[in-house]
């Protein structure tokens, strides 16, 4: 069965928001004058809360390894406490999968975010029945770019790894997908913009309406 495998933070929806509200959060409530911007720091946010702790305290000259471990948990909580004050899917997104699943596509979810969290948003934002499978951050003992997140929620939807291909946002993604000997398609509506290619996808969207010529076109 053909399948495509979507990327969740960055490429379905725009978590920035609520991200960096997690994590100045943290700084406020360890007492530091950290602050990251919803807009200019969004790429970062999409990283992960690790990577958000991280460039806040260096720009306060406080960047400790030990901090950010500390806090780690303090910041997914809070996330978790209000994952969907901000978020949004992308325009567009709903309508490219549910076309998908009509063509008789498989679709699932591979992302960074631990699985819970993961869950909660796609339910909060009233589309986790579009995905028949989703793999999180700790799901399984690795995570992207290792390729076997990737190639597990291929085969929990009974799809062929050979005739799919990965939906994302950034290097990560990228990295996934070559580990996994699949298509990457990135978006361009992310934080990193046109930026991405230079990451060398073997295609590219400026919008959800151009998702299902793309895929069509890299997997028969």
């Amino acid at each position: 069965m053909r399948t495509v495998i979507f990327d969740l933070d960055g490429t379905l929806a725009d978590t920035s928001g609520d991200l960096i509200a997690a994590a100045n959060w943290c700084f406020s409530e360890m007492g530091s004058e950290a602050r990251l911007d919803p807009v200019d720091d969004a790429s970062t946010a999409f990283r992960g809360a690790r990577a958000m702790l991280k460039l806040g305290l260096e720009r306060a000259g406080a960047y400790e390894a030990g901090t950010v471990e500390r806090w780690y948990p303090q910041l997914l909580a809070a996330y978790g406490e209000a994952i969907d004050v901000h978020t949004q899917l992308y325009p567009g997104a709903v309508e490219a999968v549910a076309a998908l699943r009509n063509d008789g596509w498989r679709v699932g979810i591979c992302t960074n975010k631990p699985e819970g969290l993961a869950e909660t948003l796609l339910q909060r934002l009233g589309v986790r029945d579009l995905f028949g499978a989703l793999i999180g951050a700790d799901t399984l003992p690795v995570r992207k770019p290792d390729p076997l997140p990737y190639t597990e929620v291929v085969a929990r939807l009974g799809g062929d790894v050979g005739r799919s291909c990965l939906i994302g946002d950034t290097d990560t993604d990228r990295k996934t997908a070559a580990a996994a000997k699949v298509p990457c398609i990135l978006v361009t509506f992310g934080p990193d913009g046109e930026a991405v290619r230079d990451l060398g996808p073997e295609g590219l969207i400026g919008h959800f309406d151009e998702l299902h010529g793309e895929v069509a076109r890299l997997v028969s």
